[in-house]
């Protein structure tokens, strides 16, 4: 850094050091100004940066960790400009007791029901948050903050997901203990270690409590059919410290701000006691749905 005559810094060197300090702060990864702006998670965000569906002022980027300054550059996706987005994004986090036959997806080209479905369309376009497939029921968050998306799903983060299922046979102890110390479910793909606690049994089926710590694609069915024990029924029931047993399947509900803060501190697999919420339920306008769990 230039300096004066007495040896110390020169009041243009400093004001202009502390502007580029500034310029640098100002400056964020495209990746999470897209989250913010509330178009996509972070992975997807960055899928579509490798597509070569995301510009800056004019140029088209690919590179994952280019950043841009959303006060100085305009950022298109998709030839979108998304500035405004990201200045006035208001965030809505909606909990959702999803049923049986509804995809956790925005769209579907089997024309297959969709979890938007069953909140308004006048909350605008909120996202499903981590997956729960077709043929399971229970708690799923959708919103359209990227951020608290790439907080709930990072691995990294290890937010707790509680699920209860329903296998046919009777598992035999030592089965259930290799759920419990992590599984190969295919080709160079295996579990983590996870939680498995066992509920009850009849003649024939067993149900358990399982608590995982990341979320592969129907990674409890794949589990169980690694031990030779196909599932029948998997409900989701706890969502880091999010747990409402009052939310009837098919509605939902507002997270509080209480809720919204203890899902954002809740990582590194720390467990927090259920938030007990004083929102009113609200039942979807579609199809009354029913427990078969």
């Amino acid at each position: 850094m230039p300096e004066d005559s007495t040896g110390n810094p020169s009041v243009i060197a400093l004001v202009s050091h502390s502007c580029r300090l500034y310029a640098t702060k100002m400056q964020q990864r495209l990746q999470k100004l897209i989250a913010v702006a509330g178009l996509a998670s972070r992975r997807h965000a960055e899928e579509m940066i490798t597509a070569g569906q995301v510009s800056v002022n004019g140029k088209v980027v690919t590179e994952l960790g280019t950043k841009a300054d959303p006060a100085s550059d305009h950022i298109k996706v998709k030839g979108r400009l998304i500035n405004p987005l990201i200045e006035h994004q208001e965030k809505l986090y909606i909990l959702l007791n999803k049923p049986r036959g509804y995809l956790s997806s925005m769209a579907d080209p089997e024309g297959r029901p969709l979890v938007t479905e069953l909140i308004p369309a006048a909350l605008g376009r909120l996202y499903p948050v981590g997956r729960l497939d077709f043929n399971s029921e229970g708690l799923l968050l959708l919103t359209n903050d990227g951020e608290l998306t790439n907080i709930v799903t990072a691995a990294k983060n290890r937010i707790a997901k509680v699920y209860q299922v329903k296998v046919k046979g009777l598992p035999p102890d030592h089965a259930i203990e290799r759920l419990r110390r992590g599984i190969a479910i295919g080709e160079r793909e295996r579990t983590k270690p996870a939680e498995v606690k066992k509920l009850r049994s009849s003649d024939e089926n067993a149900w358990f409590e399982i608590t995982l710590h990341e979320g592969r694609n129907q990674q409890i069915r794949r589990m169980f059919d690694a031990i030779g024990h196909s599932v029948t029924k998997l409900k989701r029931t706890q969502i880091g410290p999010l747990d409402d047993k009052r939310l009837a399947l098919g509605e939902w509900r507002s997270l509080t701000p209480v809720e919204v803060r203890r899902l954002r501190s809740a990582s590194a697999g720390r467990t927090t006691p259920p938030v007990r919420p004083k929102a009113k339920p609200r039942r979807s306008s579609a199809r009354k749905a029913r427990s078969r769990f």
